[in-house]
């Protein structure tokens, strides 16, 4: 009986990875994209959030609705700058360029 090697993921896959989950996205549907389990996925979420528990910056501060709101917009900023980064890759590897940035 033979084991199957190890897959091996760096820490910027599993950096994406998470940022997609905080994206708001369901994580078996993530899981299904990337090829992992889920459970690899909330096992990286964890090891990821330990480091951020004493910084609490990012937090939405405000009134009710508008601090709501903020949250929502921070969270699709933040999947469609995951998502523009996975674009701009695969383009490199179909050997595309990648359009220039149209604002800094």
């Amino acid at each position: 009986m033979t084991s199957k090697p190890r897959k091996r993921y760096t820490a910027e896959f599993k950096a994406q990875a998470v940022e997609l989950i905080n994206t708001g996205r369901p994580v078996s549907q993530i899981a299904e994209e990337l090829c992992v389990s889920t459970h690899l996925l909330y096992s990286w979420k964890q090891a990821a959030a330990l480091p951020q528990l004493a910084s609490e910056g990012a937090r939405a501060v405000g009134e009710g609705d508008a601090a709501d709101e903020l949250r929502t917009l921070r969270r699709e900023l933040a999947r469609l700058r995951v998502e523009n980064d996975i674009l701009k890759k695969a383009a490199i590897i179909l050997g595309t360029k990648p359009q220039p940035n149209s604002a800094p």
